[in-house]
């Protein structure tokens, strides 16, 4: 019912900077909060930053000074700006989204997109 789609991934020298976009579509009455995710081979899917629809916004220590999330004005979709790049920030990128859906009911679910490779590399 809902489909995200990440795009703006790549390969970028280290000190480099990417924005990585992720687009929302389908069913949607509402999204609530937005949010990046990454997965570095063999380690587990971890928290980079969240855009709440309300309140702060949050980040990874790792990230903190570097990246910046922000969203668009109907809240379809959010970005990633990643500045000052380093090798360990390498992984695949994964958009998420709570959404309340329009449908026989209202009724609020995780969405997760495909994800979109970064690889940080001299």
């Amino acid at each position: 019912q809902v489909q995200l789609v990440e795009s703006g991934g790549g390969l970028v020298q280290p000190g480099g900077s990417l924005r990585l976009s992720c687009a929302a579509s389908g069913r949607i009455f509402r999204i609530n909060a937005m949010g990046w995710y990454r997965q570095a081979p063999g380690k587990q899917r971890e928290l980079v930053a969240t855009s709440p629809s309300s309140g702060s916004t949050n980040y990874a220590d790792s990230v903190k000074g570097r990246f910046t999330i922000s969203r668009t004005n109907a809240k379809n979709t959010v970005y990633l700006e990643m500045n000052s790049l380093k090798p360990e920030d390498t992984a695949i990128y994964y958009c998420n989204a709570d959404v309340l859906v329009l449908g026989a009911g209202l009724n609020e679910y995780q969405y997760w997109g495909q994800g979109t490779q970064v690889t940080v590399s001299s």
